[in-house]
């Protein structure tokens, strides 16, 4: 479903990524770990399309990322990627319940059952009329995870996801993550400094200091 062949990016002299290549394939789950800052954000911006690659290509079904227009972008991370961003990026004027159906919104469907059923899932049942202001750090992060998976889509970048919650909220997190990919048959990616999230996973990669990635075995 995602292939990445010979990815790499420079910012400056600095080499972030240099030739990686890794596939995912549908109902996959794959973590890429590394030290903060070493370039995993990196890579989950240049699969979205929200980084140009500077050599290199990124197909996710059948199509090159790195060659289509800023339209078509948008559309295709409308209609398939789920993202979940370090910095949550939830909208402060929109309620719990409006943040989490925004996909749906986009899509024009109008029903929101499954954005209240992942609100309760994440473990905020109760806070759907909450606005993001009385929420914690933890409670937005959950937000942006029941966001990401709300429209069942085919490929789901997480950076971070579990970096604010505390151990138990992260254990669930991570579980409903991987029974959300294995459902709908996704592809999803896990960026993590954690191994004990990584180790839920299908599949582990390490992102090295020389911008390599390299295969470290199998997680779950």
């Amino acid at each position: 479903m995602l292939r990445l062949t010979a990815v790499t990016k420079r910012f400056g002299a600095r080499v972030v990524l240099n030739a990686v290549s890794l596939e995912v394939a549908a109902g996959e789950y794959v973590a890429v770990v590394g030290d903060s800052g070493i370039g995993k954000s990196t890579l989950l911006n240049l699969i979205a399309g929200l980084e140009p690659v500077d050599a290199g290509s990124i197909c996710f079904l059948d199509r090159e990322i790195e060659k289509l227009g800023d339209d078509a972008l948008s559309l295709l991370r409308r209609d398939y990627f789920g993202f979940v961003f370090q910095a949550f990026h939830v909208l402060p004027h929109l309620s719990v319940e409006e943040n989490v159906a925004l996909p749906l919104l986009l899509r024009g469907t109008g029903s929101r059952e499954k954005a209240r059923q992942l609100i309760a899932a994440v473990g905020l049942k109760g806070r759907e009329a909450s606005p993001p202001r009385e929420l914690s750090g933890g409670e937005l992060q959950r937000v942006a995870i029941a966001r990401a998976l709300v429209g069942d889509p085919k490929l789901v970048l997480a950076d971070e996801p579990t970096g604010n919650l505390d151990p138990e909220n992260a254990r669930q997190v991570l579980d409903l993550f991987r029974r959300e990919v294995k459902t709908n048959g996704a592809a999803a990616i896990l960026a993590t400094h954690s191994m004990e999230a990584a180790s839920g996973c299908d599949r582990i990669y390490r992102l090295t200091v020389d911008g390599l990635i390299v295969t470290t075995g199998a997680g779950a």
